[in-house]
């Protein structure tokens, strides 16, 4: 089974990072639309977003996405959006405020096995950010590159008195990113195979499907109720 997390063999300039995260502050940050799933205070603002403005922080797989003005004055993240020789989808940077809370979740459709991956770089982070993925933490520090399978239980607790603040980009899998998750030590193979969920993770993802009601996560739901 491949692994819940890992950490990428590049990491960026913290100086360049947080650089222009302060251009980043003078626009609007917008509360996540999730307000049950965190206390507290997380927001977001988008240099890709499906309709090209910066407060679209919506998420959503096998949608059309538009770079957003804000990404033309930040040419380091552009940079960064680069180097991932990839479709991008929504690339946005999240904050969480001090003393604030990402209760546990899961995000569907969102792992490698699925042709999706999410990508967190740390710009601003400290030792009392406690980041938790399938029940355990996540060692990141700023400026590394990490993956993630949001598609399991993860939590985040900022106890700080400080923002913790990710640059974050969602990005379709291809034979360049097959070649990386290789050279990780992916099994990319069995990454293609239908993943099985303890009945505990099902239960999430059934709930998450549920807020949403539509044809293909009906589909969803009964296929994961027969496993």
């Amino acid at each position: 089974m491949n692994p819940s997390f890992i950490k990428l063999p590049i990491s960026f300039s913290i100086e360049k990072l947080q650089k222009e995260l302060a251009i980043c502050e003078t626009d609007l940050w917008t509360p996540h639309f999730n307000t049950n799933r965190f206390k507290g205070n997380w927001t977001s603002v988008s240099l890709r977003s499906q309709s090209g403005l910066i407060n679209d922080i919506t998420s959503f797989a096998n949608k059309a996405y538009k770079n957003t003005d804000l990404l033309d004055r930040c040419p380091y993240f552009k940079e960064i959006m680069d180097w991932f020789q990839c479709e991008k989808e929504a690339v946005r940077l999240l904050r969480l405020g001090p003393q604030s809370e990402i209760k546990e979740h899961v995000d569907n459709d969102t792992s490698y096995e699925d042709g999706f991956f999410r990508i967190h770089i740390p710009i601003i982070t400290n030792s009392e950010v406690f980041f938790y993925m399938d029940k355990k933490r996540v060692p990141m520090k700023m400026g590394e590159s990490w993956y993630a399978n949001f598609q399991l239980p993860h939590s985040v607790e900022n106890k700080s008195n400080e923002p913790r603040i990710h640059l974050t980009l969602d990005c379709i899998r291809n034979d360049w990113s097959d070649k990386l998750f290789t050279e990780m030590g992916f099994d990319v193979q069995h990454s293609n195979e239908k993943v099985q969920y303890s009945d505990e993770v099902k239960q999430k993802i059934i709930a998450e499907l549920s807020r949403n009601p539509s044809e293909v996560n009906a589909r969803i739901i009964a296929d994961l109720l027969a496993q």
